[in-house]
């Protein structure tokens, strides 16, 4: 699976959200988002990484960005997660990973030192232009989930 580098194309996509509407990139017109993969909702890695952007969604926005979780998850496993964990990011279902594999954050990966084929962490920034079409402008794939909300704040200069 190709990664995508800065300055790619962003694949679109429109997927379900877990509080029932349907996201499309081309929805961003004109915005910067942040688009991070990750493995399943309510695991650990995964439920510190959300709650961390959470708990900066607000110096996030203000900053001119959106956030977008995207994991295989169902749609109704999803809406726990934010329900459960008081989530206030988007989080949407690739159930069919079309869209995890068109960023390159389906793959194989080392698990407990057993290779296996699954969710490659990874998190973007898109710069979507005015007609809905995206650029990379950042690709970072096998992030960590701890620290990984405060680096990216820093890399993004995001007080």
């Amino acid at each position: 699976m190709a990664r995508l580098q800065v300055g790619d194309p962003a694949p679109p996509f429109t997927l379900p959200a877990a509080d029932g509407t349907t996201v499309s990139l081309s929805d961003y017109a004109g915005r910067r988002v942040i688009v991070y993969f990750y493995p399943a909702a309510s695991t650990p890695g995964c439920t510190t990484q959300a709650v961390d952007f959470t708990a900066s969604a607000d110096a996030i926005a203000a900053a001119g960005f959106d956030v977008l979780g995207i994991s295989p998850d169902a749609v109704a496993k999803l809406a726990g997660f934010r329900e459960k964990e008081a989530l206030t990011i988007t989080l949407l279902a690739d159930p069919e990973r079309t869209t995890l594999e068109a960023y390159g954050a389906w793959g194989t990966k080392l698990l407990y030192g057993k290779e296996i084929t699954g969710v490659l962490r990874s998190t973007f920034v898109v710069d979507v232009d005015e007609t809905g079409a995206g650029t990379i402008s950042v690709a970072q794939y096998n992030v960590r989930a701890t620290g990984h909300v405060a680096k990216l704040r820093r890399d993004l200069g995001i007080a």
